[in-house]
């Protein structure tokens, strides 16, 4: 067994402490919320806060952290703890299928359900939810994040930082921009752009995302 700390202590860092059955120990969470220190959430122990990650040179680490209103979480505290990437995990649910020539990145958790069929590229940091299916030779660039239910057709690209909500559907071959977010339920049949809010059947745009350039530095 190899020791596993979970950066977190929301949903998202409980689904992967539930999904990390093997080979891994879940030794508990990390949160900056001094209220959580010392609770219980899920049946683990929140040990600490997040740059405790930095005292625990023999436990992995991964970052379960963001949500629709602040995805440029996991960056920010990847780059603040400064870590190797040799520190980081790659959690699979033992649900999770990876096909024949994919590969995933350290810090990637894919939850139970989670497809890849062959050839996807995922990098790292990246949060891949429950029934997720990412058809052949997508690629999925560092911290994006996949909600529950997304359909990616073949070839589909996801650059950094992009946000694709529950049950949107992605047509093969599309490229959904650097820290683009795309609404629940989209339908997406043509290129977004970076740094854009899209939602609604076909997707069209709504707005520019409200992140600046110093945020993602």
């Amino acid at each position: 067994m190899r020791d596993l700390v979970i950066v977190g202590a929301g949903g998202f860092a409980r689904e992967t402490a539930a999904a990390a059955i093997h080979p891994w120990r879940v030794l508990g969470l990390l949160d900056d919320d001094p209220a959580l220190h010392g609770t219980t959430r899920s049946g683990h122990k929140v040990l600490g806060p997040v740059d405790m990650a930095r005292d625990l040179p023999n436990a992995k680490i991964v970052v379960c952290v963001g949500n629709p209103r602040n995805y440029l979480a996991r960056k920010h505290i990847v780059e603040r703890l400064g870590l190797p990437e040799s520190r980081y995990a790659t959690v699979v649910h033992p649900a999770a299928s990876v096909g024949a020539g994919s590969v995933v990145g350290p810090g990637t958790v894919l939850l139970a359900g989670a497809v890849l069929t062959a050839d996807v590229t995922v990098g790292s940091h990246v949060a891949v939810m429950p029934q997720a299916v990412l058809t052949h030779d997508c690629v999925v660039e560092d911290y994006v994040t996949i909600a529950s239910g997304v359909r990616l057709g073949g070839g589909a690209v996801l650059e950094q930082g992009a946000y694709v909500g529950a049950g949107a559907l992605i047509r093969e071959g599309t490229t959904v921009g650097a820290w683009s977010l795309v609404g629940m339920g989209s339908i997406v049949l043509r290129d977004v752009p970076s740094d854009e809010i899209w939602a609604g059947t076909p997707a069209r745009k709504l707005r520019d995302a409200e992140l600046t350039a110093s945020l993602k530095r």
